[in-house]
């Protein structure tokens, strides 16, 4: 007699039943649900996950030390930065996700780290620079729509990296395939000093110079940030949340119209948040040629609303990064899951060689993942670039690192978990950046030290990462 029989638990539970449930099932078999919907969907579940986390830690910390320096209320700190924490660390979480998706794909289908992937990065980041730099040269980078820069700087970006990969792949790890997995460990890791001093030689011979420096501030689409205001007085931009008055009092005089940066208003919006406009405080308010001491929105003072709000600004750079992380994982999550190719990638990933006598042409599936890896290391690359500004042939050996560890820490070889990976140590590496810089014996160069302390401690728990599966070898 088995134990099912004797347990009073029905066999299925209502999860279980709800997914038999033929409504459910037809959403789930719908195309638009499975490689749209849910892949985007899986992307904000991983950042409110994270973000909520860290700001747990975050507070927790702050009850522990509440004053690291004095007069320094850690709590009170950590607030009015948090906005701007959860939007850096998405930023840089979707740059490693990008490098790691990179590592993991080639894990997924040999079994070997690529450590020359960082330098495919560098590679990417550096052609983006040439491509940006040759149209500043040429005085026609400022008449360029964005829509078709970004994507033209991106996409050739992905091409040139995309095409190094599968070159690599085809004249330094093929030959080595059958060979024990050192041999190509220290293959890759020899390749990785040939592209740094490859790239590093190229340009000392056609600039004379290795700090390599977008030229962005030709770029006018990048020069403003998008400011995001919560909680605070706004005129202008999209509100959700707050409250709209039609009229101030700005030194006793009742105002249905005034002048804020030149551009007149009828309306401001306390409250909430709000993407975009303009963020106001007293001595911003106009009318005419008349400047105002003190104003008053439904009795309450105009500075003091302001002394409230946090105000974060977010720069184009990064909702680039977010928009084109997201449309490429949602295309690759497509290619993997919802084409033929991508069913071979899969079949080769299991046995490669059950899937060759299938008919399936392994070094062509075995070429293929390294383009993907490979393109989208010089996605990243283009875009690191674009933020940061200045790029070196060295510039992918950080990033590399982290991506790799946001890889390890997702679970190698799972492209969802590379994705969790690198928006966690994203996560984590904001936070502590916002956080170390009130402890006067850390500061922010703890950084790393902490991030690779929270991967040690998890891959303690989890030796597979968050969401590898364990796999034992057969004797």
């Amino acid at each position: 007699m088995t134990t099912e029989t004797l347990s009073t638990r029905p066999t299925t539970g209502i999860l279980d039943s709800l997914r038999e449930h033929p409504t459910i099932k037809r959403i789930q078999s719908n195309w638009i649900y499975r490689y749209i919907v849910f892949p985007v969907a899986q992307m904000l579940f991983f950042i409110v996950a994270a973000a909520l986390v860290m700001t747990v830690i975050a507070y927790a910390v702050s009850i522990v030390v509440p004053e690291p320096r004095p007069n320094i209320n850690l709590a009170a700190q950590i607030t009015k930065q948090l906005p701007g924490m959860i939007v850096s660390g998405v930023g840089i979480g979707f740059v490693y996700a990008m490098i790691a998706l990179g590592y993991t794909l080639v894990y997924g289908v040999l079994k070997f780290i690529n450590f020359a992937h960082s330098e495919i990065f560098m590679v990417g980041a550096v052609v983006g620079f040439e491509i940006t730099d040759r149209l500043a040269a040429s005085g026609t980078i400022a008449s360029w729509n964005p829509l078709i820069l970004v994507p033209f700087v991106v996409i050739s970006s992905m091409l040139v990296s995309g095409g190094l990969a599968v070159l690599i792949e085809r004249v330094a790890y093929r030959p080595l395939r059958g060979s024990p997995r050192l041999v190509p460990l220290i293959t890759a890791i020899g390749l990785s000093f040939f592209l740094v001093d490859g790239v590093r030689a190229l340009v000392a011979v056609t600039r004379n110079d290795f700090n390599l420096t977008y030229p962005t501030q030709e770029l006018e689409f990048l020069k403003n940030p998008i400011p995001l205001t919560f909680n605070g007085p706004v005129v202008g931009g999209t509100n959700i949340g707050g409250v709209t008055y039609e009229q101030i009092t700005a030194d006793g005089v009742v105002l249905d119209e005034w002048q804020v940066e030149g551009a007149t208003y009828s309306s401001i919006t306390v409250g909430g948040v709000t993407l975009g406009g303009v963020p106001v405080k007293a001595s911003d308010i106009v009318s005419g040629e008349t400047e105002y001491d003190a104003v008053l929105v439904e009795g309450r003072d105009l500075d003091d609303i302001e002394d409230g709000a946090n105000i974060v600004n977010i720069r184009i750079t990064v909702i680039i990064i977010v928009l084109s992380a997201v449309i490429m994982l949602v295309l690759l999550n497509y290619f993997v899951n919802g084409t033929k190719i991508g069913k071979g990638i899969r079949a080769v990933s299991q046995d490669q060689a059950t899937a060759g006598l299938m008919g399936i042409n392994v070094n062509r599936m075995v070429a293929i993942t390294f383009f993907l890896g490979g393109a989208f290391g010089g996605a990243a690359g283009a875009l690191f670039g674009l933020n940061v500004g200045t790029v070196t042939p060295y510039v992918g050996f950080i990033p590399g690192l982290k991506a790799f560890t946001a890889a390890v820490l997702g679970g190698i070889g799972n492209i969802t978990g590379a994705l969790l990976g690198g928006l966690t140590l994203g996560m984590v590496e904001s936070f502590l950046n916002g956080t170390l810089v009130y402890f006067p014996a850390l500061g922010q160069r703890y950084t790393d030290i902490f991030a690779f302390s929270v991967l040690i401690l998890i891959l303690i728990f989890r030796p597979s990462g968050l969401l590898g599966e364990r796999v034992d070898e057969k004797v």
